[in-house]
């Protein structure tokens, strides 16, 4: 399944043509080792070539290749799943609802339907790491202000927490961005807890929320621009990415700073995004209603 590390237009056309093509390539990444069951374990099993799904030898449960995946209960063919994931990953800008509904002839609904389970896939995939080492760290805020409202952190706009590790050459290495609902110390070690590692270095601006947090080493300076760019850079390109996509603010900005962040800690390999984001939608796991 190398191949599919860097793929071309002309090739992502003739590998991925019918149904049975796509059926057998998502087969192979959710069971990279060979089926096993879901529910007992057992490897051998039955191919029901009518339904498309695998019988277990053991246990007679049917695994279909999209059961238990953000695909779970789809309507849509594979090969629409396919070419979906495949425009998300090759236009670095993000494609919309809109758009992707006019370049695969589908309903607004469909195709909104469809990116959000994507999303999904791409935030499954990034919550299996924890930020560590040295860590930039602030707050920012989204949307129109409220006409009369305050400003700063006391305004009504919608609030977001902005974390970038670094290397040691002092270059940005994983992004998390996470909606909150204020910025307060409960708030704010949370966000902690959850996706950093414990005894980290947290550079931050000089707020009196930060030298609050537990479990890491708080180093604060008045002046951020000095040791927050990296921060500061993130928040001002994923602004400029919904600005030029998106069209500004949206209801829940969630899902597209999973995204934002899902392409941000993979730039590094552009022409291996399509199969890492596949294998991000394979290996997901069902959206809850």
């Amino acid at each position: 399944m190398a191949r599919a590390g860097q793929i071309t237009f002309k090739e992502f056309r003739s590998r991925f043509a019918s149904e049975d093509d796509c059926r057998n390539y998502l087969f192979h990444q959710r069971f990279p080792n060979g089926f096993q069951c879901p529910k007992c374990g057992c490897k051998e099993y039955y191919l029901v070539k009518s339904r498309h799904i695998c019988q277990c030898k053991q246990c007679r449960r049917q695994t279909s290749v999209t059961a238990g995946t953000v695909m779970h209960h789809t309507h849509l063919p594979l090969t629409t799943w396919f070419w979906a994931i495949y425009l998300c990953a090759t236009d670095k800008r993000g494609v919309s609802a809109v758009g992707l509904a006019r370049q695969l002839e589908l309903s607004y609904e469909s195709a909104w339907s469809l990116l959000a389970r994507i999303r999904k896939a791409m935030r499954d995939r990034d919550q299996n790491y924890l930020l560590n080492g040295v860590i930039e760290m602030d707050e920012a805020y989204l949307g129109a202000p409220k006409r009369g409202r305050k400003c700063g952190r006391g305004t009504t706009r919608k609030k977001m927490a902005v974390e970038v590790s670094k290397t040691e050459d002092d270059h940005p290495l994983f992004l998390h961005m996470q909606m909150i609902p204020d910025v307060s110390t409960v708030t704010l070690q949370k966000v902690i807890d959850e996706n950093v590692a414990p005894n980290s270095v947290i550079e931050c601006d000089g707020y009196s929320t930060y030298p609050r947090l537990k479990n890491v080493q708080v180093k604060a300076s008045k002046y951020s621009e000095d040791i927050l760019k990296w921060v500061h850079m993130a928040i001002s390109n994923f602004k400029a990415f919904m600005l030029g996509t998106y069209h500004g603010s949206c209801g829940d900005y969630q899902p597209y700073l999973d995204e934002f962040c899902f392409r941000f800690n993979r730039r590094f390999h552009p022409e291996q995004l399509f199969s890492r984001l596949f294998r991000a939608v394979a290996t997901s796991c069902v959206l809850l209603s």
